[in-house]
């Protein structure tokens, strides 16, 4: 017992009978205190919570699917730089297949030509429209090819003629040819404005589907929203073509490939933000 008659060994708040702190300090305070809860854990809050297993459905809606595997979930910032690199590592990689199809391509090009010609005028004319719907499915064939290329397959010969829609091809591809020449015979700028919002009109008719008339505004809308670049690009990409023309011509089997794969690496990027 210490003095003052407290006895730290009766003490109920103080079970383990050890002695006041010295210095003259008060007693701790008697009273009634709860005992504690079992593991020293306070007990949990009271209250009204559903039954175990018992949870409501996750909310319903209509979310977008997670990227495919391969696909890059970041857009892509599109650069001229960056549009030439890829369409030249691209051709690189598959230059057999780019070089035969030009070839082939102008090998067509020339034995019509040369085989359809008359000074008939009927017949010239004919003759004229055959070899024009020619080179417009040639050209569509060359975006199938790039198209293949963007979305990470390595073309063989017969993948670039891989579409259906011919008749979609030829009717946006004679529409584009009357309307950029009405352009050019007014002053050839307003020529080169529509060639250059026309330019992905075979890039929307061949990889969305979509109808001539669509196809061409769904290109200008595209193109007008990022235009700078695009033009920079297109004037790069002519350049490109110029000097593989200057090369005896034997340039343009490696300039055509590449500077079609750069615009339709920048049409799928525009477009959806990446390739894969």
């Amino acid at each position: 017992m210490t003095s003052g008659g407290y006895d730290p060994d009766k003490d109920p708040q103080n079970p383990g009978g050890y002695p006041p702190p010295q210095g003259g300090y008060p007693p701790p305070p008697q009273g009634n205190y709860p005992p504690p809860a079992q593991g020293g854990y306070p007990p949990p809050p009271q209250g009204n919570y559903p039954p175990p297993g018992n949870y409501p459905p996750p909310p319903q809606g209509n979310y977008p699917p997670p990227p495919a595997f391969g696909e890059s979930p970041m857009p892509t910032q599109l650069s001229v730089g960056t549009a030439i690199g890829y369409a030249f590592n691209k051709f690189k990689d598959n230059a057999l297949v780019w070089v035969g199809i030009v070839l082939i391509a102008a090998i067509i090009q020339s034995v019509l030509n040369f085989v359809l010609s008359s000074d008939n005028f009927v017949l010239g004319l004919v003759f004229s429209v055959i070899v024009g719907v020619v080179a417009l499915l040639i050209q569509a064939a060359l975006v199938r090819g790039a198209l293949h290329e963007v979305d990470g397959i390595k073309p063989a010969f017969g993948s670039f003629f891989q579409f259906g829609n011919v008749v979609s091809v030829v009717i946006a591809g004679v529409l584009v040819g009357i309307a950029t020449s009405i352009g050019f015979l007014l002053l050839i700028i307003p020529g080169i404005v529509i060639t250059f919002f026309t330019w992905w009109t075979f890039q929307f008719v061949i990889d969305r589907g979509d109808e001539p008339i669509p196809a061409i505004k769904a290109s200008a809308q595209a193109i007008a929203s990022n235009g700078g670049t695009l033009f920079v690009l297109a004037l790069a990409l002519v350049g490109i073509n110029i000097v593989g023309a200057l090369l005896l011509l034997v340039g343009l089997l490696a300039s055509i490939p590449i500077t079609i794969i750069a615009g339709t690496y920048a049409y799928r990027v525009t477009v959806r933000g990446h390739v894969a």
